[in-house]
This record gives structure tokens, sequence and C-alpha cells, in this order.
């Protein structure tokens, strides 16, 4: 593994061992796979589809508690890393706002004087490089180390080892079992925070909802987009699972829009314009609610499966799709993927979120700060 020591930076930013992609689309977009889990899709074929999924989804959830149990009861092997592990995760497939929540931590880091460094799986990268979400944290945390390797363990080693971090944020790490952690945060949509009551494929489960009781801390993401007395109705039902963990709400705003040149301009660019917006993110409905605070109008809309790899030939279609268009406008992980200004003449933007805590922000600094006091300062 060759690090890449970035300008302005005194240690190497990032170590990856490939992963693959086939970046094939899937029979259903992430929209339709939900209307069809959730129920929203009727008719027959609906029906079918759904008892063919439930039936499939038995084997899955069984290995889920399996696996878990292996782990509770000390038959499988935990790791440690020599150094604290804070873990971000979620319950449910799909984007719920982790990389925002990454960033806010590595921030808050960062202000202590700790070395941070981020480690994850790296799905979705192409052989010999990085996906989408690291390439977003670089641009977002030049900074902050991040090592990508499908084995964890060995790269929460270089981190600590090699890098000399003092600190990993494991991302996406909540069903990665093997490393240890110190604190384990997992992050809830709004939208579907119990992933429609079924594990994949069923629904949008990663694993049974009992796996809550491993949470330190779990954060409800876009919380603004319900009302307080449906955010407590979800309190209510995660602290059945999970009663000794803290609550965190949190809404996702949109600070600027950025494009490939790394220029940031004012929202109200966007403000009455005709906006042509896609994605490629594992929950799109949060992007277009996002897109419904800037007071512009969507004239077209399209999805890409998550972590899809832009090819010559959607930059072709999107060009020609988005001609009508004032301005494309797309997610930060998809722009760090594209890198172009413009498609087909007209600007492309994308949205930077950020999160502001709705509730509970001091419930993830006390846990953040226990850790951060008995970090090794050499």
């Amino acid at each position: 593994m060759q690090p890449i020591i970035p300008e302005n930076a005194a240690h190497p930013t990032k170590v990856s061992r490939s992963c693959s992609n086939s970046g094939e689309n899937p029979l259903l977009s992430p929209s339709e796979f939900r209307d069809l889990v959730s129920g929203r899709r009727t008719g027959v074929k609906a029906v079918a589809l759904r008892t063919a999924l439930r039936i499939a989804e038995v084997p899955y959830a069984l290995a889920m508690r399996y696996r878990n149990r292996r782990y509770a009861r000390g038959k499988a092997k935990i790791h440690d890393a020599g150094v604290p592990v804070v873990s971000v995760g979620n319950l449910t497939l799909g984007g719920t706002g982790k990389t925002p929540l990454v960033e806010w931590l590595a921030h808050k880091l960062r202000e202590s004087q700790i070395r941070v460094a981020i480690v994850s799986r790296g799905y979705g990268a192409r052989a010999g490089g990085y996906n989408d979400e690291a390439l977003e944290l670089e641009l977002a945390l030049p900074g902050v180390p991040h090592v990508q390797d499908p084995d964890r363990v060995a790269a929460a080693r270089v981190a600590a080892e090699e890098l000399q971090m003092q600190l990993i944020l494991l991302d996406d790490g909540f069903q990665h079992r093997r490393l240890k952690r110190d604190l384990d945060i997992v992050l809830l949509d709004a939208t579907e925070p119990f992933g429609f009551d079924h594990v994949f494929p069923r629904g949008t489960l990663r694993e049974p909802l009992a796996g809550l009781a491993r949470a330190d801390v779990i954060v409800l993401s876009r919380a603004d987009m319900l009302d307080s007395s449906e955010r407590e109705k979800i309190h209510a039902r995660v602290t059945k699972f999970a009663p000794q963990a803290g609550w965190c709400e949190v809404e996702h705003r949109v600070a600027a829009l950025l494009n490939s040149a790394g220029q940031h301009v004012d929202l109200s660019v966007l403000a009455d314009k005709r906006v042509a917006a896609f994605c490629g993110i594992g929950n799109p409905a949060g992007f277009r609610y996002t897109l419904a605070t800037l007071g512009c109008e969507i004239i077209a809309w399209r999805e890409f499966p998550d972590h899809h790899n832009y090819t010559r030939a959607d930059v072709a279609s999107l060009s020609e799709w988005g001609q009508n268009a004032d301005a494309i406008v797309c997610t930060r992980k998809d722009l760090v993927k594209l890198r172009v200004p413009t498609l087909g003449g007209v600007a492309l933007w994308a949205v930077e979120v950020e999160i502001g805590f709705v509730k509970g922000q001091s419930a993830i600094e006390n846990e953040l700060q226990k850790i951060i006091t008995n970090v090794d300062a050499d």
C-alpha cells in the first residue's frame, strides 16, 4: 500500500487496497425498491415480489443473528487496534447522513489536537483507486488520513502503527464486529428509521432491530423532516432496544453550492431557477427533500445506483438530459467522481451539507470527551 502525500501535509492522507464494483444497474432504482418494500407499490405483481423477498429475508436475518451471537459470546475474535476507535454506522441500507457526521467528529477531534484517521472498507472503489466517500471526505478534510481496505483490522493497524494516529474513526462500522471500538454511534434516517421493519431484501434493515442494543449513541438524522411528536415516537421505540444509549437529533443544512473547481457560491444562485437534479446515493429521497428547501424548480430528476461510477456515456447522456435547465445539481458524492464544471454547457453544482443539532448534542460530546481525555498525548 503506497501512501499518497498531499500538498501542505506532513503525513500521508490515504492508503488504499483496491475494491471493485461492477457498476451494473440494479433491476429497481433505490426509490422503486423502497416503494416496493414499503408497500406503496400495489398490485398482484408487487405482492408476489414482496412474498418472494420475505422468503429470501429469512436466511439472511438468521445468518446475521448467528454472527452477532458469536461475537457476543466471544466465539468470534475481536481485534484491538491499540488506539481508541469511534465507529459511525447505520442500521439500514443506503444513506443516513454518515459523511456529514464523520466530518463533524473529525473537526471536533482535530480541535482537541487529536491525530485522527478515517478507516473504511472502500466499497465501490475502482481498482487501485478510492471510492466516492473517500474522495468526498478528502475534499472536506484534506488534513485527515483516510485508509481504505476491505480488511479494516489491517487498515486500523496501518493508521495506528505506520501513520501514528491517536484515534480512528471507523466509517460505516456498525456491522463490522472484528474491530474493537470504544464508541458506537448509529444513525437512523427519519424517512425510514426502522427499514420498513424487515431485514434486506424484504426491507432495508442490515440486521434485526435488536442490534441497536450495541449502540452507545443513536442519532436521528434529517430530524427536521418530522414534527416533534413523530420524533418522540421513534425515540420511544428505540429505547425498547437500547435503553442505555444516548439520543441525538440532527438536521442536514445546505451550507453552500460547490463546483469541480472548488468554487463556493451562495444558495441564492438557484432561487427560482429551473434545475435538473441527479444522484447516485442510497437514499435519493433525502437529497430531493434538501433541494426542495432551496427555492428552485426541479424540472428533471434522475437516479443512479448507490456508489455509481460515472462513465463517458453517462456524462454524454446527462449533458443531453439537462439541456433545458438553468443549472444541474448533484450531491458532493457524485461531483467528486464526475469532476466537470458543466454538463452540456450547463453549470454543474453540488450541495454542501452540514449537520446541525436539533437535540442531544451534549450526549455525543460527553461520550467523545471521555475518549479524548484518555488518548495518549505523546
